[in-house]
């Protein structure tokens, strides 16, 4: 279960908006909801303004003079990208824009095997083809050894980068960078490729139009990819470049919207985010990011042939991901142990290195806890990826570990190690303690409702207004409402029982919501429960009759208090964890016979049943540590069994009579009271 917030607006600045601009209520009482408390303030949002001089960010002037120097006396110039959408995109502005000069001009980009950044074999090859100038993009800004290396084999070097410099930075003609201290630009969370859009206009002049026409479709691709905030400079940037995207002319670009079975005109940031970057990163993970780069860049009939490999590479990428979601599911099974930590930690031999970090940030979304996947290689070395939630920092964590890590690397959020594989049971003890030293309480994975929806807010034309909070991403999401206790008036099966669609009744009006991924035969309620909704609302248009269409992003039984559930949930990972809890909250983990007896009969009735949907239909007589108490006394006892990765408790044939009391969890609940 997650937490559920809605956010709170001021009325008197609603009606201040509704006033004073052309935005109907409900869009005024969400950006209200985000802040926006002024005219001016949605005028600068909705208005976008315009993309700063490029001349402003520190060294631009010098970067312009040697790429203008070494094409006028046509050295060899090599862009020396990254392997993901950003850094292959970047390569394929930068590259294209300089043959449009008559530059010779060569591409390199790592494979991911090989790492992130410039490396110093890159470089001697470089030397050996003959290369006068080295422009990275989307990296460079730690290069520092290597930027040396480039200047001792006689080249010279531009960096062009948006990653947080250190105090050191490389040795070179010019360092591009809008987090340099001292740089003037007014935006800072620019993308790689929002930096290389810079430098392309300011060497033509200072000028975006001929620049922009010709790139930023690829620049907004790689804006909604790279997870860069969608406001300022971006938003302008994405919001453009959509719109060019939706008539573009790269060859790549529509053959892979058209295997993708995707209406260009269609279009919007999240199909970006979820149909054309996966793909493009897919070519690095299970392939070459040269495929990529090329599917990009071509002008001929095999640009189709490139996107086929991206889709069929993508295709490789989800079996992986699937695989490996299949073997921890089976783990978490087989030892619950695992999911008592306050991290979870799994490893396996072999899992494809590409995908760890995916499958990662699967696991925090569904074990709601932050998550580390490590895949063992032949060679005894383990590489990990982790993900988390706000209040457990993955890099200070892996600092405290350092002294058995070979590297580490990452933010608050993220982060990547290398460790022994002998070391890692000692490093999953370190996480643990770290963890224990350093969160208070339970990190607890949140959705924040814009505010809590009326039945008179569903409306076609509330629905359509929406769009203009279009280009949606990071600190911009698409709204989200809370409805509270929806009424079930149906239910159906989509795509053979895949997704669900209800058909609810509420606060005087009537909606569908679209449920994803979840099967209708795993569909926790019934017609006439009342349910609370987090839900995305959009306008859905079907043979010229517009109606209302609600995305479910969570959703429960109605009247959960949801600061009881976490409490009690807490009180019992401390206990499964066997550590100190005060014995008046461990008594009201334990069940009577009744209870026990009442519980048991209930779920054998109704041929199992999932916990998600137990708890909220008893949570008015049994707390969430109880409730677990006594579904793990029944798999002690070999009456049930329970599945944590799906959360399905099993009634199971007994052979002979039980006594429940001689459940090792009751035992020992019982010892921890006396």
């Amino acid at each position: 279960m997650k937490k559920w917030t809605v956010s709170r607006f001021d009325e008197a600045k609603v009606k201040k908006i509704t006033s004073s601009t052309d935005l109907p209520r409900l869009l005024a009482e969400v950006m209200a909801s985000r802040g926006f408390d002024s005219v001016e303030s949605l005028v600068g949002f909705f208005n976008g303004g315009e993309l700063a001089d490029p001349f402003l960010m520190l060294d631009m002037d010098s970067a312009v003079e040697a790429i203008n120097s070494s094409v006028e006396n046509g050295e060899l110039i090599c862009v020396y990208g990254d392997y993901d959408c950003d850094g292959v995109t970047s390569a394929a502005i930068l590259s294209g824009y300089l043959e449009s000069m008559g530059a010779e001009v060569i591409v390199m980009i790592p494979e991911r095997e090989e790492g992130y950044g410039l490396s110093a074999g890159a470089v001697e090859k470089m030397a050996e083809e003959g290369v006068g100038l080295v422009i990275t993009v989307d990296n460079g800004i730690s290069a520092i050894e290597e930027a040396k290396l480039i200047s001792e084999l006689g080249m010279s070097l531009v960096v062009t980068d948006h990653h947080q410099p250190t105090d050191r930075l490389p040795e070179a003609l010019a360092v591009v960078d809008p987090y340099r201290q001292g740089d003037l630009s007014p935006f800072k969370q620019l993308c790689g490729a929002g930096v290389v859009l810079k430098l392309c206009a300011a060497l033509d002049g200072g000028s975006y139009d001929s620049v922009c026409e010709q790139y930023l479709d690829l620049a907004a691709i790689a804006t909604v990819a790279d997870v860069v905030p969608l406001v300022g400079e971006n938003r302008i940037i994405v919001a453009e470049g959509l719109r060019l995207l939706k008539n573009t002319e790269n060859l790549g670009l529509l053959s892979l919207l058209e295997q993708c079975g995707v209406d260009p005109g269609a279009l919007n940031s999240g199909a970006v985010a979820f149909t054309v970057a996966p793909r493009i990163n897919a070519s690095s993970r299970f392939g070459s990011p040269m495929t990529a780069f090329k599917m990009l860049t071509c002008e001929d009939e095999s640009a189709a042939e490139y996107a086929k490999e991206l889709v069929s590479l993508n295709s490789m990428r989800k079996t992986a991901e699937s695989g490996i979601m299949e073997e921890i599911a089976a783990s978490v099974d087989g030892d619950p142990k695992l999911l008592r930590g306050r991290v979870l930690v799994v490893s396996g031999k072999g899992w494809h290195r590409g995908v760890i970090g995916i499958v990662a940030a699967r696991l925090v979304e569904i074990y709601g806890k932050p998550a580390l996947v490590i895949s063992i290689g032949d060679d005894g070395t383990a590489c990990g990826s982790a993900r988390s939630l706000p209040g457990f920092n993955v890099f200070k964590c892996f600092d405290s570990c350092r002294e058995i890590l070979v590297k580490y690397g990452g933010h608050e959020l993220a982060g990547g190690l290398t460790v022994k594989e002998e070391n890692l049971p000692l490093l999953s003890e370190m996480i643990e303690k770290y963890a224990a030293e350093n969160i208070s309480g339970e990190v607890i994975p949140e959705i924040r409702a814009d505010k809590l929806l009326r039945g008179e807010d569903i409306t076609p034309e509330n629905a359509a207004s929406l769009s203009r909070i279009e280009p949606c991403g990071c600190q911009n999401p698409p709204p989200v409402f809370a409805l509270s206790g929806a009424v079930i008036t149906a239910i159906y099966p989509l795509k053979c029982g895949e997704h669900t669609k209800l058909e609810i009744s509420y606060d005087g009006a009537k909606a569908s919501v679209l449920i994803f991924r979840m099967k209708t035969a795993d569909l926790p309620y019934r017609v006439g429960d009342r349910i609370d909704l987090m839900a995305n609302m959009s306008l859905n248009e079907y043979k010229g009759v517009k109606s209302v269409s609600l995305k479910a992003i969570d959703h429960r039984l109605h009247g959960i208090r949801q600061d009881r559930y976490f409490a009690a949930r807490e009180v019992y990972d401390r206990f499964r964890r066997g550590e100190s809890v005060r014995k008046e909250l461990l008594a009201k983990g334990l069940p009577d016979r009744n209870e026990l007896v009442e519980l048991y009969k209930l779920i054998k009735s109704q041929g199992g049943a999932y916990y998600e949907a137990l708890y909220p239909r008893l949570c008015d007589k049994i707390n969430a540590f109880k409730l677990r108490v006594m579904i793990d006394a029944f798999c002690d006892t070999g009456l049930m069994s329970f599945s944590p990765s799906t959360g399905r408790i099993e009634p199971l044939e007994a052979r002979s009579k039980v006594d429940i009391e001689s459940s090792e969890t009751l035992r020992t609940l019982r010892g921890m009271l006396e």
